[in-house]
């Protein structure tokens, strides 16, 4: 089965004229995880906010799970993002004034089916707030008052709870320390592969790359020559 599928994708910033993105194909299978790597302002970030339902492309298709979301509207984009895909964004997105551990529960408070596949949803933010290194003293502080790499973890957790069946993370390792990082990507990979969820893991590290079954370069699978604004 495919989790993700590109057919002839073009898409270009409003105001602009030459397209920043032109994929003529690209696939990931359940389950597979993949590095995805590229220099700032290549399309990385724009990439993913058309494969989170954020954007609609020019033209073309994007199949996740195998339904094409281009030919959803705005609030059915928002539905499936909310059920199925755990989403790592580089700026996190905590609400500030929201606890740790209340950041982490969100997903299972917009999504039925996520709450459902956490099971206990309590347990299962504390289990991975526990494996993500943040000390119990923290989960119940407003992430307006966590250091950065604290929050980033946070972000992670939120994106892993309820086992969605693609996960896909923008530079989640940019805020953490080398032993830090080690932990964030085994504990990624372990979770992902327990929930047969496909993982695309994009960061400019190539280092990080030697963990992941399969690395790509965004200039290898995109055609286009402008960059993001």
């Amino acid at each position: 089965m495919t989790a993700l599928s590109i057919v002839d994708l073009v898409y270009r910033w409003p105001r602009q004229q030459a397209a920043c993105l032109d994929i003529p194909r690209f696939e990931i299978a359940a389950g597979e995880h993949v590095f995805l790597h590229g220099p700032s302002g290549g399309g990385k970030s724009t990439l993913l906010g058309l494969l989170g339902g954020v954007a609609v492309p020019e033209r073309g298709s994007i199949a996740l799970l195998g339904g094409d979301i281009t030919r959803l509207a705005g609030h059915a984009r928002d539905r499936f993002r909310a059920d199925h895909i755990g989403f790592i964004f580089q700026q996190f997105n905590l609400l500030p004034w929201l606890s740790a551990l209340d950041n982490v529960l969100l997903p299972c408070t917009f999504s039925t089916r996520r709450r459902q596949r956490a099971g206990d949803a309590h347990a299962a933010a504390t289990r991975l707030l526990t494996h993500l290194d943040l000390a119990p003293a923290s989960w119940h502080k407003p992430a307006a008052e966590l250091s950065v790499g604290q929050q980033q973890r946070v972000a992670a957790a939120r994106a892993l709870i309820g086992r969605p069946e693609i996960l896909i993370a923008d530079e989640p390792t940019s805020a953490l320390d080398a032993p830090r990082q080690q932990i964030f990507i085994d504990l990624l990979l372990a979770e992902a592969t327990a929930a047969g969820a496909a993982l695309l893991f994009v960061s400019h590290d190539e280092r990080l790359a030697a963990h992941f079954s399969r690395k790509i370069a965004l200039a290898d699978i995109n055609r286009a020559a402008a960059v993001e604004p």
